[in-house]
């Protein structure tokens, strides 16, 4: 039990970091100009492809987001790209307002509406690399990456996201039903490990109202040093030992370059199945079983994110045609906005709100894919179930997905409108202070 609470306070760390590296890079995109230019030239031909394709083939295809097929240009409508604005906005409350990435809620929120499996997986994987090109923040974290730890958990990363991103397609083309039960199975268990531990520390906060005993992972990890376990895998001795933490530990430390690659194909493998950065899991590794400080851990995950995203997205989805480009577009111009305004409120509500608040999203997650499981295998005959009955399950478990993340962003924008003049009094003063300094 105790293993299972430090994982899960690691995994939260990981993804404090995440959200940290999407605020980073949403302000960088919107304070540069040239930035702005080069989004909207980027959406000019997506959206134009769409419509033309679109009006040249509707009505003649099987129905693109149903279908076993995928198609490129994806097939386009407006109610589509402006649902993706909204996906792309709650998603970006919950980075800036709950601090821990919100891309966990993307791909349920699009198989939810019918877009299949596979293709919620590769479209999120390219909304992610997109927006890390446009608004890379590495010029200014390099000093944090060891570039030899990297490089070779890159080595790792690469190879699992090749293999995830094989499994997925081979499942796809067996039975598209196979994939979607596959893929929601994977979010089931891991939204399901994070709601619970996210429960159990919400009300563990109110009872005992002791916020800082849960914090950080990260700062737990610096206060006790390496883990047993750490230490354990330091000890071995397989070459070549890859040295890193120089800054941090005089003479630095030291790991088998196999425990790094090993790292790297998980983090890889979940990426490429689940659609996700691999933030979430790069950190609790990194600190918890590698002994890697975690200024490096952040450092090395940012880096790692562009790559390992990158490579899943373009190599195993897009060539394949398994990216929603327009999605993806109306998904970055969305979390643009929300991370801004996520970020703003988290000057008026309290740490204890904002851990309910993480927990209540994971939980609406876990319960989306938890109840659109049963029907998928009925479907392939694994359990026995009435089509009517699997169907009912899904429809409630959509429902509750999406009144409780509408409830969530109603109540964010509420706070915001409500207290613009305290926030806007807090940014005066901000820019005051700099200014003097």
């Amino acid at each position: 039990m105790k293993f299972f609470r430090q994982l899960h306070h690691f995994m939260m760390a990981g993804a404090r970091a995440h959200a940290k590296w999407e605020m980073d890079i949403s302000n960088t995109i919107l304070r540069d100009r040239r930035r702005l230019i080069i989004l909207g030239l980027l959406l000019i031909p997506i959206l134009i492809g769409g419509i033309a394709f679109a009006d040249e083939v509707v009505g003649k295809l099987p129905g693109m987001l149903g279908g076993k097929n995928a198609y490129a240009p994806a097939f386009y409508t407006p109610t589509i790209f402006f649902a993706s604005i909204g996906v792309g906005i709650v998603a970006g409350l919950i980075t800036g307002c709950i601090g821990a990435g919100g891309g966990f809620i993307i791909a349920p929120a699009l198989m939810s509406v019918g877009v299949k499996g596979i293709l919620a997986v590769g479209t999120d994987l390219f909304h992610i690399f997109a927006k890390a090109i446009m608004g890379s923040v590495l010029h200014r974290k390099l000093g944090n990456v060891s570039v030899a730890l990297a490089v070779v958990f890159l080595i790792g990363s690469i190879g699992g996201a090749t293999i995830g991103g094989w499994v997925n397609r081979t499942l796809y083309e067996m039975n598209p039903v196979l994939s979607d039960a596959f893929i929601t199975t994977i979010y089931v268990l891991m939204l399901g490990f994070l709601c619970s531990y996210a429960l159990m520390d919400f009300f563990r906060q109110t009872r005992k109202a002791k916020p800082a005993k849960t914090a950080s992972a990260s700062s737990a990890a610096s206060a006790s040093g390496l883990t047993n376990l750490a230490q354990t895998v330091q000890s071995v001795n397989l070459p070549p030992m890859i040295q890193f933490d120089e800054g941090v530990t005089p003479g630095g430390r030291k790991i088998s370059w196999l425990f790094l690659v090993l790292s790297g194909f998980i983090v890889g493998l979940a990426a490429a199945i689940m659609g996700v950065g691999g933030g979430f899991l790069t950190f609790p590794i990194f600190v918890y079983v590698l002994g890697v400080s975690s200024a490096t851990t952040v450092g090395t995950d940012i880096f790692q994110i562009i790559f390992t995203a990158g490579y899943a997205g373009l190599s195993q989805y897009a060539v394949y045609g398994f990216i929603f480009y327009t999605l993806a577009m109306g998904m970055l111009l969305g979390s643009l906005v929300g991370i801004q305004i996520g970020s703003l409120i988290t000057k008026v509500v309290s740490g204890v709100t904002i851990c309910g608040l993480y927990a209540i999203a994971t939980s609406a997650g876990f319960v989306n894919r938890a109840f659109a499981l049963p029907s998928k295998l009925a479907s392939m005959e694994v359990i026995s179930m009435s089509k009517e009955t699997g169907k009912l399950l899904e429809t409630v478990g959509t429902y509750i997905f999406f009144v409780v993340l509408g409830a969530f962003a109603i109540w964010v924008f509420y706070i915001f409108f409500t207290n613009i003049k305290t926030l806007k009094g807090e940014g005066d003063a901000h820019i005051t202070k700099e200014a003097h300094s």
